[in-house]
């Protein structure tokens, strides 16, 4: 059974989502703010966190940014109706999806469990075919899905599950462009509709994690209204 945290200020939406969430044969734990949850994390991480921005006492921006110090465990925003900003940040931030309330409680549920498929596809290996499976080695960069581990000219990088996945899929084939849909269904369950905002925003977090092991990382290039494209160096 999932663990989920689901943290807002909004007492309705704790009672209510918590009780659909169960239902779905989830574990729920809520926090009406960020502080309360992290006190609950450092004693022991759930599976998955569902957080909204604007709470007391910590808000889910930074409430993410201490998060991704320690984990890189799924992490879905709620965001308000017509906030982009909150949107692109949390993205950049490191959040790996975002819905946007007022929501349909049966898309969150959809949501949570795409995020967790990929989650365990990612720990246990089961992430596409033999190829993919592979401990990937490209010059500087190493990539072990078994572990969910990377590593650029010896130095460990710490990805998220979804940054992992796009980076996977531009380094498999260095030199072939990717583009933003292939990346979609690369990163996204079929039932996950995202923009191509949301890939962008993954693509950028992901060069500034890279760049912490080496400033002139380059090897992601971005080929304007087409795609990305590794680039072995």
């Amino acid at each position: 059974m999932s663990k989920i945290a689901l943290v807002d200020d909004d007492r309705n939406i704790l009672t209510s989502v918590s009780m659909t969430l169960e239902a779905e044969g989830f574990e729920v734990e809520t926090y009406n703010d960020g502080q309360a949850a992290l006190d609950a994390f450092n004693k022991k991480l759930p599976d998955m966190a569902v957080l909204d921005i604007k709470m007391p006492r910590m808000d889910g921006m930074d409430l993410l940014q201490r998060l991704r110090q320690k984990t890189a465990m799924p992490v879905i925003f709620l965001t308000s109706k017509d906030d982009e900003i909150d949107e692109v940040l949390g993205l950049r931030m490191g959040a790996d999806d975002y819905v946007k309330k007022p929501f349909s409680q049966r898309l969150l549920v959809e949501r949570i469990r795409a995020l967790l498929r990929r989650q365990d596809a990612v720990d246990t290996g089961e992430v596409g075919d033999t190829e993919e499976t592979k401990v990937m080695d490209r010059g500087d960069l190493k990539m072990d899905p078994l572990r969910h581990a990377v590593s650029w000219k010896g130095k460990d990088v710490s990805l998220t599950v979804t940054e992992f996945l796009l980076l996977q899929a531009l380094a498999q084939r260095p030199g072939f462009v990717k583009s933003r849909d292939q990346l979609m269904d690369v990163a996204y369950d079929d039932q996950v509709y995202v923009d191509d905002r949301t890939i962008d925003s993954h693509i950028k977090r992901l060069r500034k994690k890279m760049r912490t092991a080496d400033d002139e990382f380059s090897a992601i290039e971005t080929l304007y209204g087409i795609g990305y494209r590794y680039n072995e160096e």
